[in-house]
């Protein structure tokens, strides 16, 4: 099993910044990937972002490519998203999740996950 607590929840105006951190504990070496999701009151959550953990590899909704940025500190089984431009749609509870393998960035393809950081956008 693996925990995931996220980190980094805050209230931003549009424009603004935000750095969310995702640190990973337990039987980490059954990672494969982890994505960052998303979840607004009365929507679906969605995959916002992941990285592949043996290549770096990512992966980005469409919305939020050239604002997001998942990177991760191998070291610290640490997982950051880098949300830049953000807007007021942004908002929403973010969770980081854990596979076992690189799929379609549904919810389903994801097994662990850390109890959410809100984040809220003002316009």
């Amino acid at each position: 099993q693996v925990q995931l607590v996220e980190s980094g929840r805050g209230l931003v105006q549009a424009g603004g910044s935000l750095r969310l951190s995702c640190v990973a504990s337990g039987r980490t070496g059954s990672m494969y990937a982890m994505g960052w999701f998303r979840q607004a009151p009365g929507k679906e959550r969605e995959c916002v972002a992941a990285i592949r953990w043996n290549d770096d590899t990512t992966y980005y909704v469409d919305s939020v490519k050239g604002r997001f940025t998942v990177f991760r500190e191998n070291a610290k089984n640490t997982v950051y998203l880098q949300m830049n431009a953000l807007k007021p749609e942004d908002t929403a509870n973010y969770y980081c999740a854990t596979s076992t393998y690189w799929g379609a960035h549904r919810t389903r393809d994801y097994g662990n996950w850390g109890q959410g950081t809100q984040v809220t956008v003002s316009s």
